[in-house]
């Protein structure tokens, strides 16, 4: 179907009733987390947002899980999200919050070097397999940390799976957008920062995975990259999580027997 309106094809929170309800949780959520869960600040530059939270593993960590938060470049913070760190925690995972500067102060290519600089700061600090996962915005950016020109190959070659939740893989939709202004999108970077339009990283583990009742343009990135690196030689998959939306998709991170958290953590 003909998209018309670019705007509305990008849309969510006007099609989740009570949208603003998760704002709230999300916020309550994530400072009971922190109050029951120690963690460091680490900061991989100058930026007053240019700094990540990382969660300790009881024991030896069994790896690091990086979790890179949405909000379409634009919005919120990693601590906003802080709870989602709660499944990976307790499956003996050291957890890292992604915090990174917002559009328009940073433009899309600036923030994948940011997210870049933190991955590899976590690293240094946590031994073991690396997982990545991300959603909507993150999701992005976790696609995008396994094309072949982002991380070092030392810490590249650690990472076992990335988990895509609700991400937007090709951006040049988004420049039929009013927020294409704000996020100082053009041509160039649309297509330059785009995971679709990139080569995957040989080895590349993948999976994308939606809510089944988010917005159809939401459905067909997460198909369009599975399908795309496939033919690229990358192990990939594209998952619909029936009766799920936007909001709620992000749920399954929470426990440790969370659907998304037994995927992220699942061997090959």
């Amino acid at each position: 179907m003909q998209i018309t309106d670019f705007d509305d094809a990008y849309q969510n929170a006007a099609y989740i009733p009570e949208a603003d309800r998760f704002l709230l949780e999300w916020a309550e959520k994530s400072e009971a987390f922190r109050s029951k869960h120690p963690f460091k600040t680490l900061q991989y530059g100058d930026g007053p947002r240019q700094f990540l939270d990382l969660f300790g593993a009881e024991g030896a960590a069994q790896g690091l899980t990086v979790i890179i938060h949405g909000g379409y470049w634009l919005r919120f913070q990693c601590r906003d999200f802080s709870h989602l760190a709660a499944g990976a925690l307790a499956r003996g995972q050291a957890v890292a919050m992604v915090n990174y500067t917002l559009a328009p102060e940073a433009r899309i290519s600036q923030i994948v070097d940011e997210v870049v600089r933190a991955i590899c700061l976590a690293a240094d600090h946590v031994s073991g397999p690396i997982r990545i996962t991300g959603h909507s915005a993150g999701g992005h950016l976790a696609t995008r940390m396994i094309c072949e020109d982002a991380l070092p190959k030392h810490v590249a070659d650690r990472i076992m799976h990335v988990l895509s939740i609700s991400g937007v893989h090709d951006l040049r939709p988004l420049l039929g957008t009013k927020m294409r202004d704000t996020l100082r999108l053009d041509p160039e970077e649309a297509s330059a920062e785009s995971p679709a339009l990139l080569t995957p990283r040989k080895g590349t583990r993948m999976t994308t995975v939606v809510g089944g009742d988010e917005r159809p343009e939401f459905l067909r990135q997460t198909d369009l990259l599975a399908n795309i690196w496939t033919g690229l030689g990358a192990d990939t998959a594209a998952l619909h999580l029936k009766g799920l939306h936007h909001f709620n998709v992000i749920e399954g991170l929470e426990t440790a027997d969370g659907p998304l958290t037994t995927l992220l953590l699942a061997e090959g």
